[in-house]
């Protein structure tokens, strides 16, 4: 039986445009009303995170950066398990690559990230990927950003982390997610989801694949699955 819900958020509970799925934070209340964790997930700053769990109606637990960043409850303290130095000597080594060629990059919150850095997409992820080769970082191109990171640092890895600080295992949490910075939470989930919109590396990671995309997805695996959560 399952105890938790981790659900990714971009791509996941929004469509293409952001704009989250109303259905989705309905299937979200519901289990919470039922006494199941939800926790959000994404590679999104940890504030940004805060004010979406108030406004989903989490207890405010969540993992942001790509797994950079993980808190337990609105008043637990903030973990970070990656470096930002890592990923701010390979920042410069990109934007001093970029400037000689005049293209700047556009950071998103440089201020409120703790772990990873992040920038649009406007520079391909691959020659990123080609530039920063040999040094001890990771590209993420999740779709809405390209992200910097140290080597180690994800999603997966802060489940466990999360999962042992909540008296929990990660078999005890059903995830979901689209993208290639979810594949790791898809496996180490007791069941692991991906919606139909899903990147391919999701997909063979999950145990099952919606029908539906985006937040249609997300309700479908939540009505699917339902019946496996614990009552508290």
């Amino acid at each position: 039986m399952l105890k938790a819900l981790l659900t990714d958020v971009d791509g996941t509970i929004t469509d293409t445009g952001r704009a989250v799925s109303t259905g989705a934070i309905d299937a979200m209340r519901a289990l919470i009303a039922r006494g199941v964790e939800v926790v959000l997930a994404s590679g999104n700053t940890a504030c940004f995170m805060d004010a979406l769990s108030r406004i989903v109606g989490t207890n405010g637990t969540l993992i942001g950066e790509n797994g950079g960043v993980y808190r337990i409850g609105f008043f637990g303290d903030l973990h970070v398990t990656g470096q930002k130095s890592v990923s701010l000597e390979a920042l410069g080594i990109v934007e001093n690559y970029y400037r000689s060629r005049g293209v700047g990059l556009q950071l998103y919150s440089p201020q409120y990230r703790f772990s990873d850095v992040a920038f649009a997409r406007t520079v391909p992820a691959d020659e990123v990927r080609a530039i920063l080769s040999g040094h001890n970082v990771q590209v993420l191109d999740t779709g809405f950003a390209i992200h910097l990171q140290e080597q180690g640092v994800n999603k997966g890895r802060a489940l466990l982390d999360l999962a042992r600080d909540m008296g929990l295992s990660p078999k005890d949490f059903l995830a979901i997610g689209d993208g290639v910075n979810d594949v790791e939470t898809i496996r180490a989930a007791g069941i692991g989801i991906a919606v139909g919109n899903a990147h391919q590396l999701a997909k063979d990671a999950a145990d099952y694949v919606t029908e539906k995309t985006y937040g249609d997805g997300f309700i479908e695996a939540i009505e699917k699955y339902s019946s496996y959560f614990l009552e508290r």
